[in-house]
């Protein structure tokens, strides 16, 4: 796939042999596949599926590759960690567990648990936010999205598909407004609302339905996923951690999704200098093998007493995906891809803002570095929520060779972009000239 300037489409998709194998899986397994294409090689920013189509992967196989699919570097680590060991505790696990303490927020004594997700990472934290602070309850927002195991599916509200039969869930969680400034919660409109979502927390929910001395955390993903990537303004999460330094509140940011350089920043929350308690980390940790890591305030993973934790995993720090972990926070940091996100993301952005200006159905342009949500309308007039006219622009983008999916929570759809951060500013603007096809398509049909 080397060479490759622009996508090649050879037959409409889906082919035939993508229809075949979907259909197979949905009668085998979970039902569709998570991504609208069944993958057959990848490099760099291109995905080939198993009809020959090669595509330009605008959600970075769900923002795991962010330095690319099998980056030389990381293949080469990878190799080489085979031909020596595959299970078990090795001296890597030790590089980077250190290396981790190093990059990751706060000049404070840490303590590193392993997994395999970023579901079981909101398990762990949550467990530690309990174990430490002898608290029962736990914060979150609603339109989150931290995960599917039980632990994690008790902090997520991004949709009732997620917890619909799944009932009891893990008790002691309650769900705080997420400022979602292009349709407020409670039809207001920032500055002039005074962060009513933020104030909600203490002078509502702390004043008559959860006492603040009985909360041992909250978790908060610094810009909602799924939700269709919200940013908040820039003083909430702020007067969060403000809020829970006042009451003693572990501060969790579920990084899972936003960090190792997605936003424009190695972490999303240095862009507002905030400093968690706990950060939670998967997806493009290992550049695409199963991990995820919490790290943490070492006195969070210990009882009054001073006992620690228990928490962990049979293939937990997988010497492979520890390789592959080292080689890829040296990726981001020599190629200065951090840096690139923030640049290519800028440019992203004003282009989309300009499209929003020329398209009906572009109700709203958000997001940070390579994290952009472009949030979909019948009509922007109207503000009502364009579900399938999403589902076709994703449709229309796919047959031009743009693989990208579209969520949402609250009834609404976002179409979600977030290419590899090696994407360079020409591949950008190529991948969005075929977007604003796909879109004026949809609008003209």
């Amino acid at each position: 796939m080397r060479g490759i300037s622009k996508p090649v489409v050879v037959v409409r998709p889906p082919g035939p042999k993508t229809v075949k194998m979907s259909k197979m899986w949905k009668k085998l397994s979970e039902g569709d596949f998570t991504t609208p294409v069944i993958m057959d090689e990848q490099e760099g920013i291109w995905v080939k599926d198993i009809d020959g189509n090669i595509y330009v992967d605008f959600i970075s196989g769900r923002c795991v590759a962010n330095v690319g699919y099998r980056h030389p570097s990381i293949v080469k680590a990878c190799k080489r960690q085979l031909d020596r060991s595959i299970h078990g505790a090795s001296e890597l696990a030790v590089r980077l567990t250190q290396r981790l303490v190093k990059i990751t927020p706060g000049e404070f004594q840490k303590r590193v648990y392993y997994g395999l997700s970023g579901s079981d990472t909101s398990d762990c934290a949550i467990k530690a936010a309990r174990w430490s602070k002898r608290r029962p309850y736990i914060v979150a927002f609603t339109g989150a999205y931290h995960g599917m195991t039980y632990g994690s599916l008790s902090v997520s509200s991004y949709t009732t598909s997620m917890r619909k039969g799944f009932y009891p869930v893990v008790p002691g969680v309650f769900f705080m407004p997420y400022p979602y400034c292009y349709r407020c919660p409670f039809g207001l409109e920032y500055p002039r609302c005074s962060l009513k979502c933020l104030g909600y927390i203490e002078d509502v929910a702390f004043k008559t339905y959860v006492a603040p001395e009985e909360v041992a955390a909250v978790i908060v993903e610094p810009i909602e996923g799924d939700a269709g990537w919200l940013v908040p303004p820039d003083n909430f999460l702020p007067g969060l951690r403000k809020l829970c330094d006042k009451y003693g509140i572990a501060f969790i940011a579920e990084e899972v999704q936003t960090g190792f350089g997605r936003t424009g920043k190695m972490w999303c929350c240095d862009h507002w200098s905030v400093v968690p308690d706990m950060i939670t980390l998967g997806k493009s940790i290992a550049a695409g093998l199963p991990m995820s890591a919490v790290v943490m305030r070492s006195k969070l993973s210990e009882s009054e007493n001073g006992e620690v934790m228990s928490h962990g995993y049979t293939c937990m720090y997988n010497p492979v995906a520890c390789a592959a972990a080292l080689a890829n926070i040296d990726v981001i940091e020599k190629e200065r891809l951090v840096e690139n996100s923030a640049r290519v993301g800028e440019a992203m952005m004003k282009r989309l803002t300009e499209m929003r200006e020329e398209r009906r159905l572009i109700g709203d342009v958000r997001g940070k570095g390579l994290l952009i949500g472009v949030e979909i309308v019948k009509d922007k007039s109207s503000k009502e929520p364009g579900i399938v006219e999403a589902d076709k622009i994703v449709e229309a983008a796919l047959r031009r060779g743009i693989a990208m999916v579209s969520m949402g929570a609250f009834g609404t759809r976002s179409l979600r972009i977030a290419p590899p951060l090696v994407i360079t500013e020409q591949q950008a603007m190529m991948a969005l000239d075929l977007l604003d096809e796909a879109i004026t398509e949809v609008e003209r049909a």
